[in-house]
């Protein structure tokens, strides 16, 4: 299985219900699509991909949630 990093889904989810987001609000924001977003959080597993926020994403959701970057690391790269 192909995958970058092991995402912190439970952390993430908190900084989303600290800001009242959804996965839809999330989705919204990032422009794609709320089933891409689970799946994402999810660390969903197609043809032995794991589906993962990209480089971008991962920065926009740092600057939504007002993240530093050891709360990236924490979520993102743990």
């Amino acid at each position: 299985m192909k995958g970058g990093y092991n995402m912190n889904a439970k952390l993430l989810k908190s900084h989303m219900a600290l800001h009242g987001d959804t996965i839809r609000d999330l989705a919204e924001f990032l422009g794609i699509s709320p089933q891409s977003v689970s799946y994402k959080i999810n660390e969903k597993v197609i043809n032995k991909d794991k589906i993962e926020f990209k480089q971008g994403e991962i920065a926009a959701i740092k600057e939504r949630y007002n993240l530093s970057a050891d709360q990236v690391e924490a979520i993102f790269f743990n």
